[in-house]
């Protein structure tokens, strides 16, 4: 989706386990921002009626190393249009641990990184391997304290780890369930993404 202004800025949208892009076009919309493209993502995977960035555990971690293989090739090519410290990456539930996964190993730093409702499936590893240059600040991930498909402490414990360890992560918690609140949560991730545009 293309902005109302012509734009050298973009949003990769990355979304949760059975959806599809399709159910993201209300962001545009949502966060308006005429400044802004975005490029709605189908991951790679079948999922009955949507699609998937990977198995469920225990199988996960050869669809993340696949899914992480497409992003990559995709995040290069995208560079003859967008410079990457101006794309911006956001992802909800699985596209959340695509977010980090793919996100904190990329070699070029993204303008910002937005997760919503995820976790990293090994974050000893992930500090590992990321890279440094990513951990710039712009990092935002946010969770719901009554989410039913992803307990909340786990990535409470995983930012905590996160952040004694030095890789820079801005955390938030909303009264929510596994969903996006668009009365609180949303108008914030605008206000931070607005910040860095």
């Amino acid at each position: 989706m293309t902005a109302p202004k012509p734009a050298k800025q973009l949003m990769v949208v990355l979304h949760g386990l059975g959806d599809s892009a399709e159910g993201f076009l209300w962001i545009q919309e949502a966060f308006a921002m005429d400044s802004l493209d975005y490029l709605l993502l189908n991951a790679p995977g079948r999922y009955y009626t949507g699609f998937k960035w990977y198995d469920l555990p225990p199988d996960q971690d050869p669809g993340i190393s696949g899914s992480r293989s497409v992003l990559t090739a995709l995040f290069r090519k995208l560079e003859s249009d967008y410079a990457p410290d101006r794309t911006f990456l956001l992802g909800f539930s699985q596209g959340c641990l695509m977010t980090l996964e793919f996100g904190a190993r990329y070699n070029r730093r993204l303008g910002g990184y937005i997760g919503i409702s995820g976790y990293s499936t090994d974050p000893e590893k992930l500090l590992r391997e990321m890279n440094p240059d990513v951990n710039n600040g712009d990092w935002l991930i946010t969770h719901g304290t009554d989410d039913e498909v992803l307990p909340v402490t786990r990535t409470r414990a995983q930012m905590k780890l996160f952040n004694e360890r030095g890789f820079r992560i801005e955390y938030r918690e909303y009264m929510k369930p596994h969903t996006i609140d668009i009365r609180r949560e949303l108008p914030d991730i605008r206000e931070w993404l607005h910040k860095r545009l």
